[in-house]
């Protein structure tokens, strides 16, 4: 049971305490209670359906926020039979946000990649609240480069509001890093899965997410800014976040429809911090299966289809209807 909890999540985090005192008072005094701990458990389902079954765009980035949500190294743990960690990007320092090694997972040897944040304050310092530098993303080119060598996939989990802006950062360069990790990720020729488990955040977030199959957990969201960047440059009012987070299309099932991201990964019900077992055996399949469909395709169609598909994305509804009109016009 989670402890803190989401304002959306207080009706259900009250249910679940009553039910767990129920339980608690019925084994210290012996006494039945098992028709109230069903009732409670029927009206429990009922709410979490209502709640969860209808969140907005907001509420879901709230989600993918949640200090329990489990972050790159815990699904690493439970998913991985086997990782080594490997460090530094041989021209500054080691990036401790962005973090990477050799892996196996259902026997198929892979190069892990993934943003990692912090669960306390000393521990979000060290990670720079899961914000890379340009080292971080130098690291994880060498990486894919490594796995480039060794002929094994590459597996990228995205977790950040965005890449770190710090004068330093820019100063080493930080959007030239970024951007030669676009170009080269679009030639590895290698299999790659890239998954947003939590916060997709701009460029921080596309720095490793460049992939044959892009998948998204149910509750993630994957945006060029956070609806917090996006109201204060368009309305001067970081209150307005709601309105910019519904406008951003930002949520998996907006990103599916219109093809920025190829698979939904389910989440326990709540979202994947309530159950991070469940979460990481829904993430493995879907990682087992997409691994094994690409390892089929040989590597110059694997390639080819990948710079194919993003070219295609940034086309605009009306598009075609425009193109249209010019044309008439001309006639």
């Amino acid at each position: 049971m989670n402890g803190g909890g989401l304002d959306f999540e207080k009706p259900i985090l009250e249910l679940e305490r009553k039910i767990s005192d129920l339980r608690k008072f019925s084994a210290e005094e012996k006494i039945d209670v098992s028709e109230e701990i069903k009732s409670l458990q029927n009206k429990l389902k009922k709410i979490k359906d209502e709640v969860f079954c209808g969140l907005s765009a907001s509420q879901r980035v709230q989600i993918a926020r949640h200090p329990k949500r489990p972050y790159f190294m815990d699904y690493a743990d439970r998913i991985f039979s086997f990782f080594l960690e490997l460090h530094g990007d041989r021209r500054f320092s080691d990036d401790k946000a962005l973090i990477g090694g050799l892996a196996e997972i259902d026997s198929v040897k892979i190069m892990a990649i993934g943003h990692q944040k912090g669960r306390d304050t000393k521990e979000n310092l060290l990670r720079n609240f899961g914000c890379a530098h340009p080292e971080g993303y130098r690291k994880a080119l060498r990486l894919m480069k490594i796995a480039e060598k060794m002929k094994i996939p590459v597996v990228s989990f995205i977790d950040t509001p965005g890449a770190y802006p710090g004068i330093g950062a820019e100063e080493r360069g930080q959007a030239e890093a970024i951007a030669v990790n676009l170009r080269e990720m679009s030639l590895v020729q290698v299999p790659i899965i890239c998954v947003i488990i939590g916060e997709g955040g701009s460029g921080g977030a596309l720095g490793i997410g460049i992939g044959d199959k892009i998948l998204i957990l149910q509750n993630a969201y994957y945006s060029v800014i956070s609806p917090e960047g996006c109201a204060a440059i368009l309305w001067k009012d970081r209150a307005k976040a709601k309105v910019a987070a519904e406008a951003l299309r930002l949520t998996a099932g907006d990103l599916i429809k219109i093809g920025i991201v190829d698979e939904i990964v389910a989440e326990p019900s709540g979202g994947a911090h309530r159950d991070a077992g469940e979460a990481a055996d829904n993430l493995k399949k879907a990682l087992v299966k997409n691994l094994k469909e690409l390892q089929k395709i040989p590597v110059s169609t694997l390639v080819r289809n990948r710079y194919n598909k993003f070219r295609k994305m940034g086309a605009y509804e009306g598009e075609e209807n425009g193109s249209k009109n010019k044309k008439s016009k001309n006639q």
